[in-house]
């Protein structure tokens, strides 16, 4: 089964009613999530996950999108700036495609330049201890990555529904 979703809408619109959306901000150690409500307007942080085994992870996760309804996914692929995939986005695109047929959940590649960073500069502006930072910044950064892609899916919805064509502010990564 194909899980890759090419269109955040067409994945919005697949949802079933009730279901919510699982942000993913996979890293080299650690995994962030967010989770959505269920009427798909805001995002909040859900955990970190120390990444292990693909294995053990995938029985993680699991267990999350049970607890939670989830029924789809939206895992962040870092670009390089320039918009061109190297490594690190290899890995994320090998390992949603992975999760995608693990958990048999559609999922959908949102182009998180910077999300990272951009979390890392609010939490140092927020001062506190480094450990601390540390343990915030991956589900933050999943909550950043879903919120863009629920507002992203809302602003579309909208702007079709007043007979106009919605346009996103990114560019959807190939696969």
């Amino acid at each position: 089964m194909e899980t890759h979703v090419r269109q955040l809408l067409g994945l919005v619109t697949r949802l079933k009613r009730g279901k919510r959306l699982l942000g993913i901000d996979f890293g080299e150690k650690r995994i962030g999530l967010a989770l959505s409500d269920v009427s798909l307007t805001i995002a909040s942080p859900l955990e970190t996950l120390k990444r292990g085994r693909f294995h053990d992870d995938a029985l993680r996760f699991s267990a999350i999108v049970g607890r939670h309804d989830i029924g789809a996914l939206v895992i962040g692929l870092p670009l390089h700036m320039g918009g061109d995939a190297g490594a690190r986005a290899q890995a994320t695109r090998s390992f949603a495609h992975r999760l995608g047929a693990s958990l048999q959940l559609p999922f959908f590649l949102w182009d998180e330049r910077l999300s990272t960073r951009a979390v890392e500069h609010v939490l140092r502006e927020m001062g506190g201890a480094a450990k601390r930072r540390e343990a915030l910044t991956d589900r933050l950064a999943a909550t950043h990555i879903l919120q863009g892609a629920l507002d992203c899916a809302r602003n579309v919805r909208s702007a079709q529904g007043r007979g106009r064509r919605g346009i996103c502010t990114f560019r959807q990564p190939g696969v």
